[in-house]
């Protein structure tokens, strides 16, 4: 059988176990629904289990108000009806998060039903999404009783797609929104793509790039809003609030004032009636996402001005509506001269933001990047997150792989965002962990969350790779709940993926756990980051920083490699973190490996604490990166005719084309430092 990979982790595939199957069709026959609205969150999932169930158990269940067989389905709103109020008796407390649900077996006057009680209708979608999960996964619900709700209020999806099809940053095919500067608003795909955000807890979302060109600022006109307003009715029936990204000059990119100052007044009020067109045309709409006086951006800095008042003037036309601004951190000056080696953009943001603190509305939120740099395979996290403990903030991530394989290359990436988010900041001594912090639990935040730049397109599969979908739908559960392992989110992914036998799925599990160290060990080595080709960012080119054109950002020579950042000679940057962080990165003794040229600049010969030198470790990491991407694909093969002649191909043919790259990476890199350091490799392999 052909598999696209369109239906991604919402297959349904049959249930084999005929015991199992007829547990699942006592309970789903009959579902009682009660009243519903149609396009609301109650009839999506409504119609998801009139799709999936006949997949599943090959029926078609009966929706009725009042239930007068004796084991049904119960779905709906805490509150409105006394099967629903009954699974919250007991330890089921009452649900105090708006997006909560429980899902609960009763036995009561001679009628059985499984309860799906949420305290909203959102969450009654969810809540249903994990009934599915559980029976594709082929657990038992005979006897269930659990209540879940998200660790974050906000978990969101930023597009960067662009009015004319492209997408920066995107490696899955064209835009599912946009096409030839025409909004694809009624095409059925957006339907299936709300469908798929909504079972992994996603509930906002942006469908345009942060850098906003001239046909993207119409969106907010009314020449457009119309039919954004369609997008955001098909996201409103499952949950998704949709926000758009604007133009900080958008005053002056549609000609209706000079200037974009955010103290002028007409500027402030051109904002306040542009709000009331928005919201007359969506009046759940989310606000505004602005990426503002970073790489050639415009901004307040025009003006003399600052980032909490280019914010704040967008705050104050968002705040009677409910609405929310998120402002960008990603603020560095990017024609900066790297030869002066005081010049650390690592530093930027919380230099340009730390002072701020405090200044800015309670509707707007800082959105910070999981590093101080670009999305690299490794960096520290950032020390601004946390830091502000009067200014709201959400992490953001970057789920398409533009550092990281660009979804030609197996990049599993889970596990590097779990280590963000267990980073101790120390900011309020220990526990104060990123974890935390972005649900609002350090820091009294009014709004808090995580957002991340998404990896899809309209290619077949969604993702590009077959195997990337693991980042998209790995990225929603682990908001939902970061304690989930890295390894039981893949497993689940791949069960739910991949259903074909348990051999595949621990294959896909094992191989996803190690790729990220894969990709990491032949292309840049113990956090020095970047190496990538300017621009394009994929494939090696040792000294291709695209804003390095006064010299490598590496700063390797003859002698060494690495940035020195710490305060004793360097750039200072260490002192960024609380004192106890700062010390184990400021010391060459206590600086873990993998972030040693991140923040030291040292000799080829220093040794590590694995016992090997700089040289050698780059040496054996390429060489290494090779041979496991080669054993792979070994493991691939042996899963011929156990995985469907579409994926096992596809697959196949994007890790023959791994393995092709990783060979550059090795060669190149090895060479490039042979040659600066001189020093042959201990174990003679040729460099040439």
């Amino acid at each position: 059988m052909k598999l696209s990979g369109y239906e991604a982790w919402l297959r349904y595939d049959k249930v084999k176990d005929d015991q199992l199957a007829a547990q699942y069709q006592a309970w789903t026959a009959t579902i009682a629904a009660g009243s519903y609205k149609q396009a609301s969150p109650i009839a999506s999932a409504i119609n998801e289990l009139q799709l999936a169930l006949p997949k599943l158990i090959g029926i078609t269940p009966q929706v009725v108000i009042e239930p007068s067989v004796k084991q049904f389905l119960a779905i709906g709103v805490v509150g409105s009806s006394a099967y629903l109020d009954e699974s919250l008796i007991g330890p089921m407390a009452a649900l105090s998060h708006n997006e909560g649900y429980v899902l609960k077996t009763i036995t009561k006057d001679e009628q059985s039903y499984l309860a799906i009680a949420g305290a909203s209708e959102q969450a009654v979608l969810y809540g249903v999404f994990h009934l599915l999960r559980l029976m594709a996964q082929g657990e038992s619900i005979d006897a269930i009783s659990l209540s879940e709700q998200p660790k974050y209020n906000l978990r969101m999806i930023n597009h960067w797609d662009n009015m004319d099809g492209s997408i920066e940053r995107g490696y899955a095919g064209r835009s599912i929104f946009f096409n030839k500067n025409e909004l694809l608003a009624d095409s059925p795909r957006i339907v299936d793509y709300a469908r798929l955000m909504a079972s992994i807890g996603i509930n906002g979302m942006t469908i345009n790039n942060v850098n906003v060109h001239r046909p993207e600022t119409f969106l907010i006109t009314e020449k457009l809003l119309p039919q954004v307003a369609k997008f955001a009715a098909v996201f409103r029936s499952y949950g998704i609030k949709l926000f758009l990204c604007v133009n900080y000059a958008a005053t002056i990119e549609l000609g209706e004032v000079e200037t974009a100052d955010p103290l002028d007044a007409r500027v402030k009020e051109w904002w306040k009636q542009k709000a009331k067109e928005v919201y007359a045309a969506i009046p759940d709409f989310g606000g505004f996402v602005v990426k503002a006086d970073s790489e050639n951006r415009p901004g307040p800095f025009t003006y003399g001005r600052d980032h909490a008042d280019g914010a704040n003037m967008l705050g104050e036309a968002l705040k009677p509506f409910g609405g929310l601004v998120f402002w960008r951190c990603f603020v560095y000056n990017c024609h900066q001269d790297w030869r002066d080696r005081s010049t650390d953009r690592a530093r930027a943001a919380y230099d340009h933001f730390k002072p701020l603190d405090g200044r800015f509305l309670d509707n707007v939120i800082l959105q910070i990047k999981n590093g101080p740099m670009d999305f690299q395979v490794r960096e520290p996290v950032s020390p601004l997150f946390g830091a502000m403990p009067n200014t709201n903030a959400v992490m953001e991530f970057q789920i398409t792989q533009e550092y990281t394989g660009q979804q030609r290359h197996v990049c599993y990436l889970i596990p590097q965002w779990k280590e963000v988010l267990e980073f101790d900041t120390k900011v309020k001594g220990e526990g104060s962990t990123v974890k935390e912090i972005a649900a609002g639990n350090i820091h009294p935040y009014t709004h808090s969350g995580i957002t991340a730049v998404t990896n899809i397109g309209d290619d077949a599969n969604w993702t590009g790779h077959h195997l990337a979908q693991s980042n998209l739908y790995g990225y929603g559960r682990l908001l939902w709940n970061p304690d989930l392992s890295s390894e039981d989110i893949a497993a689940e992914w791949a069960r739910l993926t991949f259903s074909e036998s348990a051999v595949v799925q621990q294959m896909l599990v094992d191989f996803l756990m190690e790729s990220w160290s894969i990709y990491e060990s032949y292309t840049s080595p113990l956090g020095v980051g970047w190496m990538v080709t300017p621009h394009y960012h994929y494939g090696p080119d040792i000294d291709g920083y695209e804003y390095s054109k006064w010299g490598t950002y590496h700063f390797a020579d003859h002698k060494g490699i690495g940035v020195n950042r710490t305060v004793a000679s360097g750039t200072g940057y260490t002192s960024q973190y609380q004192p106890d962080i700062a010390a184990v990165y400021e010391n060459l003794e206590t600086c873990p490996d993998e972030l040693l040229l991140f923040f030291h600049h040292v000799p080829y010969t220093h040794v590590l604490h694995s016992g090997k030198t700089v040289i050698q470790h780059i040496y054996d990491t390429h060489f290494q990166g090779v041979e496991r991407v080669e054993y792979w694909i070994s493991r691939w093969q042996q899963l011929e005719g156990e995985v469907d002649a579409e994926r096992y191909n596809h697959i196949l043919g994007r890790l023959q084309h791994q393995l092709e790259n990783s060979k550059d990476w090795r060669d190149i890199i090895n060479t490039y430092f042979y040659r600066k350091s001189g020093i042959a490799d201990e174990q003679g392999r040729t460099i040439y």
